[in-house]
């Protein structure tokens, strides 16, 4: 009996710790679009399938969706009237996540507020009452783009239903997910086909946002700051205060659970307004802060009330380094505190930003002025007369050169056509002046917008950039997850998607001794190969001439990113085959669909790299990373692939791996591509490309 009891804590010693943990379960209970109406193969495309696989295996991520589902009882369908409602009961999830309220809008089913709420109210004490106690998190509808009358209304899924989740969310202190603006205000074809519904595409997206929530959440610690004196308030479902500092009015936001150092954003004017890039920061666990400073337009009576509101929250916890965000006049405080305190600010979101009085509200020029607010400016700073104003030399335009010593980075959002805040007088002359300092901003152009609205609706650039400067942001390039295109204008026989081709890809290679195997995207793929999914090979004869037929096998995947391989590399059984030489070729999607940016991809594509590595121990891998994209020399997708060749170059992969660029192989004396080699769109290959490209292949190979 000794022996079994050792043999048993030995058991306990050796194994891996993994086997024995509790895997989190996760139910996702929603209507149609939880359970992946209209997506092909949403047993594996669905929102819930792609969150168990960005999860990961820590995690048992279960489907409860049912199509047409109420959150009312009385409605057409209720959700507690389908057989998944009790199933999701049974599972005794340890996380809720609620996804309903678009099909309670419909002409038959809607009553008022106050019945839906009753009705949600009873659902969420519900799952909150099971014996595994779960976390109850509220997912706000998904805006729909559907015009038809008397369905399901987009209008009171935004103006009721959507603050009634709000509201829910604050009376019951639940974690809240802003889907709302995850797909904007414009309809898009391929992430949402039917106005309603969103493809997988789509709900990749809702799968990465939850992801990312939930993966950050469990490293956070309950937000647990509250104010002296304080009231109460509801913001889109975080506890909010107001507060006087000195008389002053102030405000603080609370998120559910807050990021390591208490991280803030200072929300600077117009408090609420276009509020997503607040929310979604709030999600990843910042506080969201207001000082009042109405009035004082960046004077240094505005600076002093903030230096004394900074005291204050760093004495109470606060990261000693905020992040700075400035709507219109609120450019002049955002910019003028930061001139003062370069040592107290982690970088500056500035939107259609007021970087000179004299443009605003002055108007000496494109603007005519106002003449309210010029006189309150010139009574805040204590001018004379206006001529005092228009020698002022401590406008946010006269701080670039403090900012750059400083290395705080700068956003900028813009209307291109705001004609009273005009581009060209106040963030196009900063940005000049910074790029003059070696030190330039990024600035995200609305093409025919004016100086309203503000922000961006899907505000995930901003947030994301935030993140980076506050070195809060995970990559997702080097995240490995399946990829979901879904359309058969990728190359591939009709009827299939991601992951069909995918097996597709491992039944071609399975026992095969290869010469040469070749790894990416679209452009791979266009090799062909011995393939049956894939009806484009532009490149298979190029090299079935350089190699023979049979010898070589293409495992691109048209719309794949440098995660979406890496998925495949790591899990898609490739070594069952054997190749001698294996190429990589990916990330061009990350750059020019994804909007990653050049760093965040050659990380990606060296994460894909080394995998390759493991998988293939045998193998001599060859790297080219990207090949070039956009025409010219200098074009901004030239200099994006440029930056990531740079980073490769320099980074040592070890002896099994050799790195080359390919650019040169495209290139005129002039640094163009030459023609005949790229289809219109300098991004995917002509049939000489891909004899181009064999021919400098062998040459590597040999």
């Amino acid at each position: 009996m000794k022996r079994i009891f050792l043999a048993c804590i030995w058991c306990l010693l050796i194994l891996p710790t993994g086997l024995w943990a509790k895997r989190i379960k996760v139910a996702c209970v929603g209507n149609s679009i939880t359970y992946g109406a209209g997506i092909s193969n949403r047993e594996k495309n669905s929102y819930p399938a792609q969150l168990q696989y960005y999860l990961g295996d820590g995690y048992e991520v279960r489907n409860f969706g049912s199509n047409g589902a109420t959150a009312q009882s009385d409605g057409d369908f209720p959700y507690v009237r389908t057989g998944v409602y009790g199933e999701s009961k049974n599972f005794l999830p340890d996380i809720v996540l609620i996804k309903l309220g678009t099909n309670d809008t419909k002409p038959q089913n809607w009553k008022d507020e106050k019945h839906f709420m009753e009705e949600y109210q009873t659902l969420i004490d519900t799952y909150r009452s099971l014996d595994s106690h779960p976390q109850v998190i509220l997912l706000t509808p998904v805006r729909c783009f559907l015009t038809e009358k008397n369905t399901i209304s987009p209008r009171i899924i935004e103006e009721k239903v959507h603050p009634v989740v709000e509201q829910l969310a604050y009376d019951n202190e639940l974690g809240i997910i802003n889907l709302h603006n995850l797909f904007g205000n414009q309809w898009n074809q391929v992430i949402m086909p039917d106005r309603l519904h969103p493809s997988s595409i789509g709900a990749g997206e809702i799968a990465r946002k939850i992801g990312d929530y939930l993966l950050n959440a469990a490293q956070r610690m309950p937000a647990d700051f509250l104010p002296e004196n304080a009231t109460s308030f509801n913001f889109h479902g975080y506890q909010g205060y107001d507060f006087q500092l000195d008389g002053v009015p102030c405000k603080v936001v609370r998120p559910a659970k807050e990021a390591q150092g208490r991280p803030w954003i200072w929300r600077a004017r117009f408090w609420g307004h276009e509020p997503q890039t607040d929310i979604d920061l709030l999600e990843q666990g910042f506080h969201v802060v207001y000082c009042d400073v109405t009035d004082l337009y960046g004077a240094d009576k505005a600076v002093k009330r903030w230096n004394k509101f900074y005291k204050y929250l760093v004495n109470n916890g606060f990261h000693e380094k905020a992040v700075l965000e400035g709507m219109s006049r609120g450019g002049l405080i955002v910019y003028n505190w930061a001139a003062q305190n370069t040592d107290k600010v982690a970088c500056i979101y500035a939107d259609a930003p007021v970087m000179d009085v004299k443009s605003w509200p002055m108007g000496t020029g494109a603007y005519a002025g106002s003449t309210e607010d010029m006189a309150r400016m010139l009574a805040a700073y204590g001018f004379k007369n206006e001529e005092q104003a228009l020698r002022w030399k401590k406008n946010p335009l006269n701080h670039a050169a403090k900012i750059v010593r400083a290395g705080i980075q700068v956003l900028h959002v813009v209307g291109d056509a705001d004609n009273i805040v005009p581009v060209a007088e106040n963030t196009a002359l900063f940005e000049a002046e910074m790029k003059r300092l070696g030190a330039p901003i990024t600035v995200i152009h609305k093409p025919g917008i004016g100086h309203h609205p503000h922000s961006l609706n899907n505000p995930e650039s901003i947030v994301r950039f935030i993140l980076k400067a506050t070195g809060r942001w995970s990559n997702n390039c080097a995240h490995a997850v399946p990829g979901n295109e879904y359309r058969s204008a990728a190359g591939w026989v009709e009827g299939s998607e991601w992951h069909s081709v995918a097996q597709d890809i491992e039944t071609t290679l399975n026992g095969r001794k290869l010469k040469l195997l070749l790894l990416g995207n679209s452009i791979t793929q266009g090799w062909g190969g011995m393939r049956k999914l894939v009806n484009y090979q532009l490149g298979k004869q190029a090299m079935d001439n350089a190699l023979g037929q049979g010898n070589w096998e293409s495992a691109g995947i048209s719309g794949d990113r440098t995660q979406n391989l890496l998925w495949r590399v790591r899990y898609g059984n490739y070594n069952r085959c054997t190749p001698e030489y294996v190429v990589i070729a990916i990330g061009i999607n990350n750059l020019i669909v994804d909007q990653d940016t050049a760093d965040d991809t050659a990380e990606g594509i060296i994460a894909v790299t080394e995998e390759a590595c493991k998988q293939f121990p045998d193998s001599k891998i060859i790297l080219l990373g990207l090949f070039p994209s956009g025409k010219e020399q200098g074009s901004a997708a030239r200099e994006q692939c440029n930056r990531v060749h740079k980073l490769l170059g320099t980074y040592n992969f070890g002896v099994q791996v050799s790195y080359t660029n390919p650019t040169d192989w495209f290139l005129d004396e002039h640094g163009t591509i030459r023609d005949g080699l790229y289809i219109g769109d300098y991004i995917h290959f002509t049939d000489k490309g891909y004899a181009c490209v064999a021919s400098h292949l062998i040459q590597l190979m040999k």
